[in-house]
């Protein structure tokens, strides 16, 4: 078995965050990216299907099943915090990262297509997803969990139109 790793994991909803953001965005293999409003257009007039926004339910919901899916695993949830168009995760874990964060976006994709009123996109999250390596030290990953359950409400993330 591999030696356990803190990761802070992060991915998005379909259609909620697309490359060019306004607010900026990660290009694989080349990290943070400034704002490109013709490739945000771009991305959007690509899109298939709708944005997807989660409910309050739907959030629950999926925090609910990564808990679940984390004590069969053996990983420890640090924190975790479903918003309408994100979801972060803080996870100890012996696995691969890449594996962690699409079990987690498959358990959660398979909850939310099992409610009475299922999401119906054949894409409920975007492909891919954020994952960084938290540093060893407590400090570390306490920042990180105030982020995940306290600054994005600071920051009424949600109740932002986007």
């Amino acid at each position: 078995m591999n030696e356990p790793f803190t990761y802070f994991i992060t991915w998005t909803t379909y259609g909620t965050w697309l490359p060019g953001d306004q607010r900026g965005w990660r290009k694989t293999n080349s990290g943070d990216q400034p704002a490109q409003p013709l490739l945000e257009q771009w991305s959007r007039n690509q899109m298939q299907e709708r944005p997807v926004r989660l409910n309050q339910i739907q959030r629950e919901k999926v925090e609910t099943v990564c808990h679940e899916h984390a004590l069969i695993r053996g990983w420890l949830v640090h924190a975790i915090s479903a918003r309408s168009n994100h979801i972060h995760v803080a996870v100890t874990a012996a696995s691969e990262p890449k594996l962690v964060r699409d079990q987690f976006k498959a358990n959660s994709t398979r909850v939310l297509r099992q409610e009475p009123e299922p999401v119906m996109n054949t894409k409920i999250w975007s492909r891919g997803g954020d994952i960084e390596l938290i540093d060893g030290d407590e400090d570390s990953l306490e920042r990180v969990v105030i982020y995940i359950t306290e600054a994005q409400d600071r920051k009424d993330r949600d109740q932002r139109q986007l």
